[in-house]
């Protein structure tokens, strides 16, 4: 098993046409099951057009709701990272994941609140990966984001950071040392972000092909210490 996602996902890439999301979908496409993972892109300029075989749509709702897709990945600008998750959230996607660096944290705190605001009145909750993260990958099956699939190996290490740097670095060791990954989660560094450590703590933990879990913090904020403290 995995957590969040698996070969059978269906994805969005909002921001499909632009120099990241082009280099990063065509790359994704490249591993394990992503040609068949990869099933729409979101430019509203550039509707029925198709990049890498993959079809654009307009939004996000008319991508969902054509190829079935539950997750989307957004390497949106900045200025326009945030409205580009409100609009995942929007079409009550499972996951969003944002990839984006550097989005004002006064249009992340609005969003936060936007996204509370649904909840509260019954709407679909929609889980929030990022801003400013690697990406996800259960190794073997599906990666999404910006992560370098070689070093990757399928096995029963869960591993989950705040810093992408630091999760290639624990992946690349383990797999050097012949133990795989069941998935590998970057959550991103930013103050005002989506999943936190335990969160991500407790999909391993309910994971019963998962046996341990290797976590990385960094500097700010108290995430780390209540993830352990949970555990």
């Amino acid at each position: 098993m995995s957590i969040f996602i698996n070969k059978n996902t269906r994805i969005i890439t909002q921001g499909i046409t632009g120099k990241t999301g082009q280099f990063h979908t065509e790359k994704c496409q490249e591993y394990a099951n992503g040609k068949e993972c990869f099933v729409a892109g979101v430019n509203p300029k550039k509707a029925g057009e198709s990049i890498f075989g993959i079809p654009i749509f307009g939004s996000v709702k008319e991508a969902a709701q054509t190829t079935g897709a539950t997750v989307s990945v957004i390497y949106v600008p900045p200025p326009g990272a945030a409205a580009a998750i409100w609009e995942a959230v929007e079409a009550d996607l499972d996951l969003a994941i944002c990839i984006t660096e550097g989005i004002p944290v006064r249009d992340m705190l609005i969003l936060r609140n936007k996204m509370k605001e649904k909840e509260a009145k019954g709407g679909k909750k929609t889980l929030l990966l990022g801003p400013n993260c690697p990406g996800l990958i259960t190794p073997d099956e599906v990666k999404i984001g910006i992560m370098p699939g070689h070093i990757h190996r399928k096995g029963r290490i869960g591993v989950v950071s705040r810093s992408g740097t630091l999760t290639y670095e624990a992946v690349g060791q383990l797999t050097e040392i012949g133990l795989g990954q069941s998935s590998a989660v970057g959550i991103g560094g930013d103050p005002i972000n989506g999943l936190k450590h335990i969160d991500v703590m407790k999909a391993f933990n309910d994971d019963p092909d998962t046996d341990a879990v290797i976590m990385i913090g960094e500097i700010g904020g108290p995430d780390e210490a209540e993830a352990a403290m949970w555990c």
